[in-house]
């Protein structure tokens, strides 16, 4: 079908531009019959030639007298005055007649010239008329190409250009790690199979992130059981060689016993930094805060409520020091676990509070326990109003993170009616 209607577009202006071609052409060649009626002004000139008496004056009824040819004429006398005129506007001179190439014939009556007959050159008006005709109908053919192409630009960019755009973020997104927002595109368009081949990548490899995870924490978890499982037996042979070295009998066997205390030692630092390297993964996420407008906060909110469940606030006129991507991956997580845990309404406010653009963001989900919120920020920590849902409690964790690395803050807690949570952006422009 749509191809059938870019098919019938190209047809319409390949026929409008024919249509205007033939039209110029006919104009610049074509012959138009500009010659005067031969049988028309013989007949104008036998009956004037019969009422010359009537038209000279000689005879009454001059008044009512009538032309029964059609032409446009004027009768002169050998004088130049002007006897009959079917109309006004003709020549009614010989010179005036000669400039205007009008057609002037002698009136004979009894063998003798007694007069002048100017009949009216129409050419130049029908010509303009022609010309006036056909420049409207080319500029009507003109605009109505123009309002096609129009139209034609439009479609082109709603299912060409646009999805394209959208593509492009879509693509910025997954460089930049979030994998939670889907690409929202009509799989019947021109790119359909094309964009849902992108979506299904996307959804795999958000299945590969929870599945390695899982398996860090898997990990994580072995690890914490085998430092705990070594920090008994370390402990023990620490003690026993406290009570050792207190009870040796000589400085070479205390000496020896001390050596076990400082290796103990040593394999407990060890153990404990074992915890600590799995936090050093952060580091990896760069963030480079620059000054923006906050009006570009509109199309990030709107880009990350892809469900459309709440409305973009209005936002204060203002500079903001901030990473836009890193930004983005900000709201689209916090809109994120609203659609997943919550489904509800989205509200969202803005407001200036000192050095800081505060975006509100509440959903009516209810909330969770107060003593849960601590936890929210904490890496793969998740409420317990998570139940079955897909997951590995870091969309808050990295968040914090990115707000603090921009010098600002995420903040959570339970509103009126949901989970509420701010967002504290640095005021930029210093």
């Amino acid at each position: 079908m749509k191809r059938e209607w870019k098919n019938t577009f190209l047809l319409g202006v390949l026929l409008l531009f024919a249509a205007e071609a033939a039209a110029v052409l006919w104009f610049a060649f074509g012959d138009s019959d500009d010659r005067q009626d031969s049988v028309l002004v013989n007949e104008a000139v036998r009956t004037i030639q019969a009422d010359w008496d009537v038209l000279a004056g000689q005879s009454p009824g001059i008044e009512d007298y009538k032309d029964q040819t059609g032409l446009a004429y004027v009768v002169l006398d050998m004088d130049g005055t002007v006897l009959f005129r079917t109309g006004m506007g003709l020549s009614e001179s010989i010179n005036a007649a000669v400039v205007h190439r009008d057609t002037i014939l002698d009136l004979m009556v009894d063998g003798r010239i007694e007069g002048k007959i100017i009949i009216d050159n129409d050419s130049g008006r029908t010509f303009r008329k022609q010309r006036q005709t056909l420049v409207l109908a080319v500029l009507a053919a003109m605009f109505l190409q123009c309002g096609m192409c129009i139209g034609y630009s439009v479609y082109i960019k709603r299912v060409v250009i646009k999805p394209f755009q959208e593509l492009k973020g879509f693509a910025q997104r997954i460089a930049g790690g979030n994998l939670d927002i889907p690409l929202t595109m009509d799989r019947k368009n021109l790119f359909g199979a094309f964009t849902e081949s992108f979506d299904i990548m996307r959804s795999e490899l958000k299945k590969a992130r929870i599945a390695e995870a899982k398996a860090n924490a898997g990990k994580r978890e072995l690890v914490a059981k085998l430092s705990h499982d070594i920090k008994t037996p370390v402990a023990s042979i620490k003690a026993a060689s406290e009570v050792g070295a207190a009870l040796a009998d000589s400085e070479r066997l205390k000496d020896n016993y001390v050596q076990i205390i400082r290796k103990a030692d040593q394999i407990n630092a060890l153990i404990s930094n074992l915890f600590t390297a799995a936090l050093e993964e952060l580091k990896q996420l760069v963030v480079t805060p620059v000054d923006i407008e906050s009006g570009v906060l509109s199309e990030m909110l709107e880009s990350a409520d892809y469900l459309h469940c709440g409305e973009v606030p209005d936002i204060p006129g203002c500079m903001l020091y901030a990473d836009p991507l890193r930004l983005q991956q900000v709201f689209d997580n916090i809109f994120a676990n609203s659609y997943k845990y919550a489904g509800t309404k989205i509200e969202a406010a803005a407001r200036r509070e000192g050095r800081r653009l505060t975006v509100y963001i509440e959903d009516y989900g209810g909330g969770v326990p107060e003593e849960e919120l601590p936890l929210l920020k904490e890496k793969f920590k998740r409420g317990s109003n998570a139940g079955n849902e897909e997951g590995a409690g870091l969309g808050l964790y990295i968040s914090d993170y990115f707000m603090k690395e921009m010098g600002g803050e995420l903040a959570i807690d339970n509103g009126e009616h949901g989970l509420k949570v701010m967002v504290g952006i640095l005021l930029g422009g210093k």
